[in-house]
């Protein structure tokens, strides 16, 4: 038997809201941007980590003035928990990134084992330079070394963030904010 998802509605009467939509739309554009000016009309390959920068990738993308290729990967160690577990791929990259520029799109730099495992990846398939952008970077001191952010929207607490395109145990990814649980 199933065992039944906790409950969206609980966790959000048990959060805070950490960003409202137009705080964020305000920070992507800007982020935008500034990705423009870092690629100099480089056509750049735009790569979007799946599921959660879905919704923080497509609006940064129509951000961005600069011709871009898009594609995207699919790794995850979370798989709905709300901790991280062994890496998982599900997609690699289909595009060529042999000599190319690389914007690595993601929802949030928590510890950095995802974003870090897939940055490598993209070096080892002969990218010349890969420009991460995130939405979130989590504050501790827990991150793996080696994985920073190049361009990023906010810097969120300690504590469980799930909305605009995180989720809180694979739901509330559309929700139009960034909340946290209450510690």
């Amino acid at each position: 038997m199933s065992q039944a998802l906790p409950s969206l509605a609980d966790a959000l009467l048990r959060s805070d809201i950490l960003f409202e939509r137009e705080a964020l739309d305000t920070l992507i554009a800007d982020m935008g941007r500034a990705i423009d000016v870092a690629l100099d009309g480089e056509r750049a390959v735009f790569l979007t980590v799946m599921n959660g920068a879905l919704m923080f990738g497509g609006q940064l993308a129509l951000s961005i003035r600069t011709d871009l290729e898009f594609d995207y990967v699919h790794a995850t160690r979370y798989r709905g928990a709300t901790s991280g577990h062994d890496l998982h791929w599900l997609r690699e990259p289909m595009a060529s990134l042999e000599g190319r520029t690389v914007l690595l799109v993601d929802d949030i730099l928590d510890e950095g084992h995802t974003l870090k495992a897939v940055r490598d990846d993209c070096l080892r398939r002969g990218a010349t330079r890969v420009l991460v952008a995130t939405l979130c970077i989590k504050r501790h001191d827990r991150r793996v070394e080696g994985i920073d952010s190049d361009f990023n929207g906010v810097e969120v607490p300690d504590r469980y963030v799930f909305g605009y395109g995180m989720d809180y145990h694979e739901q509330g990814r559309n929700l139009p904010a960034i909340y946290a649980l209450k510690e």
